[in-house]
């Protein structure tokens, strides 16, 4: 059976003799930066692009990597197979790049403390390779904007507090500044160099604005935001100040402002709530857009459109989160903080259509706004992005939209950090797969592990335990485009919401209820057990491991549950302490004698880390499982269904030999986890086969922690 994505399929029928297609930016490719390393260098040290600009042609990538000291260049020529063109050295942390013809101009931080900052922005031949000018800015370069025409370059020298500092509280001299540097056939023009005092402007620590990001109109006029004193000033090409202002407040109500509850539960506000906007973008002569990060104390989670006279045109609010707390990226863990984090802002016209693109870094999103009427943006994509988006580029001629994202979890075994490209093409959008909008209450979501298939179309699925106060069973129509969660039933015990579940795999117990699987920890007082919830999610039974069991115990416990019969079968996810090498057990339990039993299945040998089985579903004469090693991106290599014939389920007593099960392959996922242009995701945990045996895969988003947040949701067709 061939892959078939249930999000290809188009929510919008087009009318018949249509002339208009429907157009929408899809992720095409992405390319891990660690490519662009030498042979022969270190590939386990950390590389993180932040910053991305294009050469003119739009055929070269340039983007800023601090951890290593250099800019990388990447070759879009077929931008659906980016391949590396190499590093080069800038003698100092880049903090920012904007590219002119061929020419990059790349901010590059030298400063020694806080106190004594320096930095220098040099222009690099990218053909070559070459440094061909530099000029010393006094202080440590932020962000840099290229003038529409070329003809000077802006950089935001921000000479940037120290957060241990008093809190993080400013004044913190010296103060920063505005830098404007003409830029002569391509060349930089060191003589030109003038300074913009912009202090005594703010009323937050007036004496030590510090300027966090530049953009620059049509009429060569320069927005500056102050994120730390939130303020916005508007500066001439000459470097007169036109006009300033406070970036002000926004009340946000519904939001989940407590972090650490392990819950999504949006019913808290935060009033007055200071924007601090960090990247800033013109939208036209007269409007740019911010994104409202925060500092040290604000943060708005949110977007903002500015009139340059400081009128606020339009502000998103909390609508921005929101959105993305539906299609289940809402990082819990940032409640507390600044929640889905606006970082960036981008402005772009396709055609005849002006785009704001929004990058939310802790959500791991990019939101797409339709800016026609700016005090009316209408949003109409989130894309997913790799982990902490951080800079933006368009290129509008060749209807590309590139994020370069930040994070590189080489430390913790996750995502290396990449470059994805979007494109802006006739058909559907592909993303999201999954989407709680259009329930009646805001319904959040995360962490999807196992599935079970009920009537027609229809998916239950439960959460693990990074919403350990929360767990909750979620039911799916699969038969929509995105599929769409439709209710949300928390499990609960004697009334309360239950508490110590690893909730794993979910299977259906024939008479409305369910049957869940748990899987234990024993360091963390989370035991190894079966639950019995009735049809309202209240556990009546609970069965924990016999001694048998509980004597070879291992922390990598049950990874779903099936039923055949009055039996069932849970997958072990990894080897326990009597398992042969390479070998883990599916345990069986009988629901009407009490009897346990197993067999042993006989998993892939890791070529790195780990591999083991997430999810195990009966259908027909066969017993279905999941096996998938741990690893992302270009070093996973097992990521497949298997099926074993249910005659071979023979469950053999407890303690003594068990016999091992044949396995045949069913189908190799990698395909299917690279078809929309995104890394491999580590974690295949979720596998229902509806009546008519169409078998649909889930994976674990982590609950947004150290991961992207995707969550992919597709149908492979048939059960074979």
């Amino acid at each position: 059976m061939g892959f078939r994505s249930i999000c290809l399929t188009s929510v919008l029928a087009l009318s018949a003799g249509s002339a208009m297609a429907e157009m929408n930016f899809n992720r095409v490719a992405s390319f891990p930066v660690i490519a662009n390393m030498a042979a022969g260098e270190d590939t386990s040290r950390e590389s993180s692009p932040e910053i991305i600009d294009v050469t003119a042609d739009g055929m070269t990538l340039v983007y800023t990597d601090s951890p290593l000291e250099v800019i990388g260049l990447i070759d879009i020529t077929e931008p659906a197979n980016p391949q590396p063109k190499g590093n080069i050295a800038v003698g100092g942390e880049p903090t920012s790049v904007v590219v002119i013809g061929t020419t990059a101009f790349v901010g590059v931080n030298t400063s020694e403390s806080y106190t004594a900052p320096s930095g220098r922005i040099a222009a690099i031949d990218t053909v070559s390779g070459t440094e061909i000018a530099t000029c010393d800015l006094g202080g440590q370069p932020d962000s840099l904007a290229k003038a529409q025409d070329g003809s000077f370059v802006a950089v935001a020298i921000e000479n940037e507090r120290d957060e241990d500092l008093d809190g993080g509280r400013l004044p913190q001299m010296p103060a920063g500044t505005l830098a404007l540097v003409n830029v002569t056939e391509g060349r930089l023009d060191c003589g030109s160099m003038r300074f913009v005092d912009l202090t005594g402007l703010a009323e937050v620590a007036g004496e030590d604005p510090e300027p966090e990001y530049v953009s620059i109109n049509a009429k060569g006029e320069i927005v500056v935001t102050l994120q730390e004193n939130n303020h916005m000033v508007v500066v001439s090409k000459e470097g007169e100040i036109l006009s300033h202002f406070s970036a002000g407040t926004v009340d946000l109500d519904g939001i989940d402002a407590t972090d650490e509850r392990g819950a999504l539960i949006f019913s808290e506000s935060q009033k007055a709530r200071k924007r601090e906007p960090d990247a800033v973008a013109w939208i036209d002569e007269d409007h740019f857009a911010t994104a409202n990060e925060g500092d040290y104390q604000g943060g708005a989670r949110g977007w903002t459109i500015f009139h340059k006279d400081g009128t606020v045109v339009h502000e998103s609010g909390t609508s921005f989160e929101q959105a993305i707390i539906q299609i289940g990226h809402y990082p819990d863990k940032r409640s507390d903080s600044k929640g889905v984090e606006p970082e960036s802002v981008t402005f772009g016209r396709f055609g005849e259509t002006p785009f704001v693109f929004v990058g939310a870094e802790r959500a791991s999103v990019v939101g797409v706004y339709d800016v026609t009427d700016p005090a009316a943006p209408v949003l109409k994509q989130l894309l997913p992005s790799g982990v902490g988006p951080e800079g933006y580029v368009v290129i509008p001629e060749r209807n590309l939209l590139v994020s370069a994202n930040e994070s590189d979890l080489i430390e913790d075994g996750g995502a290396r950090a990449h470059v994805m490209l979007f494109e802006y093409q006739e058909g559907a959008a592909q993303y999201p797969h999954l989407t709680s909008e259009g329930m009646a209450t805001l319904t959040g979501w995360g962490a999807i592990s196992g599935m079970v298939a009920g009537e027609g179309k229809t998916i239950h699925a439960v959460n693990d335990s990074f919403y350990g106060y929360q767990p909750t069973i979620y039911t799916i129509d699969a038969g929509q485009t995105p599929a769409r969660i439709t209710a949300a039933m928390q499990v609960t015990r004697a009334g309360r919401v239950a508490q110590k579940l690893d909730l794993e795999g979910i299977t259906l117990d024939g008479e409305g209820g369910f049957w869940l699987a748990s899987e234990g920890r024993s360091d963390r007082l989370i035991p190894h057990a079966l639950y019995h919830v009735t049809a309202r999610g209240e556990i009546d039974r609970e069965i924990g491991l016999p001694a048998e069991l509980m004597a070879v115990e291992r922390r990598f416990g049950f990874e779903g549950v099936t039923r055949v019969g009055d039996t069932l079968w849970m997958a072990v996810q990894r080897e326990w302490k009597d398992d042969p090498e390479n070998h883990v057990k599916l345990v069986a339990y009988n629901t009407e004698t009490g009897d346990w039993g197993a067999v042993l299945y006989e998993k892939a040998a890791p070529e790195t880390g780990w591999v083991g089985l997430s999810e195990i579903t009966a259908f027909g004469d066969h017993v279905y499982v999941v096996e998938r090693d741990n690893q992302h991106d270009d070093r996973a290599v097992t990521k497949k269904i298997y099926r074993i014939a249910l005659s071979e389920m023979q469950p053999a007593p407890l303690g003594g030999p068990l016999p091992v099960v044949d396995k045949q392959e069913v189908h190799d996922l990698i395909p299917d986890l690279k078809s929309t242009g995104g890394y491999v995701l580590d974690k295949v945990e979720g596998l229902a086969i509806t009546e008519d045996g169409e078998i649909f895969v889930s994976t674990d988003n982590d609950g947004v922690d150290d991961h992207s947040g995707e969550t992919m949701f597709f149908s492979i067709g048939g059960a074979m």
